[in-house]
């Protein structure tokens, strides 16, 4: 499946051309037909003789209509670009194949039409003034196809390079993120809210969640249609008719944008490269006031030359563009850019990037993923794939760096746990990202949430503290005046134990194990309290905490006054 737009000066015949391929007549109000002048966008679809299947657009060729015009040609792939051989080029002729430029068109079809009016002369001076005008244009090589419509003449050659133009065009690329711009919404009777777009970026299946315009409201697809058939799933490349469940089209409009929630960062502001037309009369700056075309919508925005003061005719720059809404965009979208005092298309551009982070004075945009990660210094993997359609592997925890930025954390990171002294230091005062920084530091170790370098002995194993207690073995002298935190590293590095505001060596606990076990093998039915102080010779103050410890950790169980053997009594 292709999408081709027509494009060409007023009345110059694209509408009975469309006709006369589809069967279609794409005018669809009252007043087309009655003035015979194409308005807004028509819509028709045929298959081709190799049984491809090809949509149309059919846009405005007048001046008046031209925003109408720029609706439909944001999501084609081709243009059949039509010229009466009875006027030959005209100024929206020139128009239009600048627009078609500046939006990245690259392949089309040129249909000389009326050659049954003009005649053989005008039709070969037609012609020749085509290959003249679209010289140096995407359009230099493609065929001219005279044709005349209302009897058939040229049709079945036109067919053929159709054919031809669609072996030829790319098809449209599935990157697992869908985005239709809105070109027609109205309300069906019996469903309700349909909009109507060209569907580019991804797949849209019925069920989906998907949110709308830019405030992003809530909604699900009920149902799909394309050409007039109901799908489960559709692809890119198509027309499409989404049927919405649970929303009102009255606050819905052309240019609003249907995107999966989550998967597409909306923006308000974005910097772009500007190509401005050669046939300008005058330089671009911020001065005027603008509208930009994406997709299918017309924003009015503020512009700001990033660089230089202007852009001169025929030159390209860089701009920061900001507009009144947010809309989901992506590095790489084309847009217009128009002056609405003037009245006219200034030129065109690609989208740089979605969310900039430095000011317009410093800013620097291209489209490098790597200029959006130094810019940032730290960005998280999905952040990065959302502003740049482009997923890199984070390089520490969720995050993507530069090796540069994560070589300076990881330097400053060490230097803090050297710096920390014996204690370590305590990871809950290091943020995200050097606790994940942390995670790959070879040359440190954390134990217990406190990092230490990992060539550090333990500072704790001789401690003078701990010294006095192990010579104060079930008697030990009271931690007054020890620092709280040295007596909590002693317990948690399991040196030390406390109970009931003892704080005991490990040892004492070794010791106190041993008698009980002495004191069972010689009353099996347990011991009492006052045995157990009477065999390690202390007051009660010492024998209740050293014989709780003995309960806590399993080598005794009380029973009444009794202990009795635990499942960690020690042999001897």
């Amino acid at each position: 499946m292709r999408v081709v737009a027509t494009a060409g000066h007023v009345d110059h015949g694209k509408s009975s051309l469309v006709l006369a391929l589809t069967g279609t007549d794409p005018d669809r109000f009252a007043e087309e037909k009655r003035r015979g002048l194409t308005i807004d966008l028509g819509f028709a679809h045929t298959t081709l003789p190799s049984g491809e299947e090809l949509s149309f657009i059919d846009v405005p060729g007048h001046v008046r209509f031209l925003r109408n015009m720029l609706a439909g040609v944001g999501g084609v792939d081709a243009c059949l670009f039509v010229v009466a051989a009875t006027e030959g080029w005209k100024p929206q002729s020139e128009e239009h194949l600048r627009i078609l430029e500046l939006i990245g068109i690259r392949h089309g079809i040129v249909a000389l039409t009326k050659v049954d009016v003009a005649g053989d002369d005008l039709t070969e001076l037609a012609t020749l003034e085509i290959s003249d005008r679209v010289a140096g244009t995407f359009l230099e090589s493609a065929p001219i196809v005279p044709v005349a419509a209302p009897i058939g003449l040229g049709l079945d050659a036109l067919r053929a390079e159709l054919d031809r133009l669609v072996a030829v065009t790319p098809a449209a690329a599935d990157r697992d993120r869908p985005r239709l711009w809105v070109d027609r919404v109205f309300a069906a009777k019996g469903s309700g809210t349909v909009v109507t777009g060209t569907l580019t970026g991804g797949r849209f299946a019925v069920g989906d969640p998907v949110v709308v315009g830019p405030r992003r409201e809530a909604t699900r697809i009920r149902s799909i249609q394309a050409h007039g058939a109901t799908l489960d799933t559709i692809g890119p490349g198509h027309r499409v008719a989404l049927n919405l469940a649970g929303i009102d089209h009255a606050g819905l409009e052309r240019g609003d944008a249907v995107v999966p929630p989550g998967r597409w960062h909306h923006s308000a502001r974005f910097d772009a490269s500007l190509t401005v037309l050669a046939a300008l009369d005058h330089e671009v700056s911020r001065r005027g006031a603008h509208t930009v075309h994406l997709g299918s919508g017309e924003f009015p925005c503020r512009l700001r030359v990033l660089g230089d003061d202007a852009i001169d005719p025929g030159a390209t720059g860089a701009v920061r563009i900001h507009l009144r809404a947010p809309v989901p965009l992506l590095p790489g979208d084309r847009f217009i850019l128009r002056e609405s005092g003037r009245g006219e298309t200034i030129g065109g551009g690609e989208v740089l990037d979605v969310a900039p982070v430095r000011p317009a004075a410093k800013a620097r945009p291209d489209r490098s993923v790597d200029r959006v990660i130094a810019e940032r210094g730290w960005i998280e993997a999905d952040e990065l794939e959302l502003l740049t359609g482009e997923r890199r592997p984070p390089l520490v925890g969720p995050w993507v760096t530069t090796p540069e930025t994560l070589a300076a954390l990881s330097t400053t990171v060490e230097a803090r746990v050297a710096a920390a002294g014996p204690l370590g230091l305590d990871v809950a005062l290091l943020d995200d990202r050097e606790r994940a920084v942390l995670d790959g530091l070879e040359r440190v170790t954390v134990d217990a949430g406190r990092a230490r370098p990992a060539s550090a002995v333990d500072p704790f194993a001789d401690h003078p503290f701990l010294t006095e207690l192990r010579a104060g073995g079930v008697t030990p002298p009271a931690a007054t005046g020890v620092d709280r935190a040295v007596v909590r590293e002693l317990v948690r590095r399991g040196h030390a134990f406390e109970r009931d505001g003892i704080v005991f060596a490990a040892e004492a606990l070794d010791h106190t194990a041993v008698v009980a076990a002495r004191l069972l093998a010689a009353t099996p039915d347990g011991f009492t309290m006052a045995e157990l102080r009477d065999a390690l010779g202390v007051t009660r103050k010492y024998a209740l905490p050293l014989a709780t410890e003995l309960d806590h950790r399993g080598i005794t169980r009380r029973r009444g006054d009794l202990r009795l053997p635990g499942p960690r009594l020690p042999t001897f």
